[in-house]
């Protein structure tokens, strides 16, 4: 690598995005349910079967749309994804954020980690920027229909992926490289060189993760919604949280100069280091 590496990572839902991807369209549009009571049939169906609320929610959405007899293939929860709203900016983000980082001597990717639909985001506008959609995901037959789960990130199980990025292996299924030993010194992408954008109670294992090896997590929050700036406050009175922004993405606004800052903190940390 002629650079060192850099990463901005996201949760999606609050974060990238206002509320509940699943909220946007799929569950009130084609389900014709309040979104609501789609989720407390969620939380009762975990707590029935002493199970995890992200599988649930999984179920749920196959479930119920093959009630609805609506189409299961990938191309088609790419569709629904297309319509995901995003918060102001987003969409010119990661290009700013990119020539910034290599203005600075650095190869900034992107990733996100969410507990969202992988294949929602996939089909989003901005799909395109990101080495790797770390999220929930269907599993499909050999006719591309869903047929069940492949994956289920939630709250302490996106941890793992940070480490999958600090190593730098990618792959999901790679049980093998995520766990060899590696000296930190030797990591392509030391967490110092990592900040993760997140909004909520899902994301605090990360960001203590992030804050105990030195990274910067960042609290994002919907300033339409006072709840969600309750809770940013909170994640920095807890120190979960370093740096806390309204979810604002435009060129100038807080959290682009929080970019700024953190790449050039990121930058300066380069020397001295070792890295491939």
């Amino acid at each position: 690598m002629s650079r060192p590496l850099a990463v901005f990572a996201y949760d999606f839902d609050g974060t990238l995005a206002p509320g509940n991807m699943q909220e946007h369209a799929f569950i009130p549009d084609e389900l014709g349910m309040d979104h609501a009571e789609f989720w407390r049939e969620t939380t009762r169906l975990a707590r029935e079967q002493r199970g995890d609320g992200i599988l649930a929610y999984m179920h749920l959405m196959l479930t119920k749309a093959r009630e609805k007899g609506l189409e299961l293939s990938l191309e088609s929860w790419r569709r629904r994804g297309a319509g995901l709203r995003l918060f102001p900016g987003v969409e010119d983000w990661f290009a700013r954020q990119n020539a910034r980082a290599d203005a600075l001597g650095l190869d900034l990717r992107h990733f996100i980690i969410s507990s969202g639909n992988r294949e929602l985001i996939e089909g989003s506008p901005i799909a395109g920027w990101f080495d790797r959609i770390y999220a929930s995901g269907f599993m499909f037959d050999g006719d591309g229909d869903a047929i069940g789960i492949a994956l289920a990130i939630n709250y302490t199980g996106k941890t793992q992926y940070l480490f999958r990025i600090n190593k730098w292996t990618l792959d999901e299924w790679d049980t093998d490289g995520v766990n060899e030993v590696q000296a930190e010194q030797r990591r392509p992408v030391p967490f110092g060189r990592i900040a993760f954008f997140g909004d909520g109670l899902t994301d605090i294992p990360v960001m203590r993760v992030m804050t105990d090896h030195g990274g910067h997590p960042v609290a994002v929050y919907d300033p339409a919604r006072p709840i969600t700036e309750a809770a940013a406050a909170k994640l920095l009175r807890d120190g979960r949280a370093r740096l806390a922004a309204p979810g604002d993405y435009r060129e100038g606004a807080a959290l682009d100069r929080l970019a700024v800052e953190i790449l050039e903190e990121m930058a300066r940390g380069v020397s001295g280091e070792l890295f491939p």
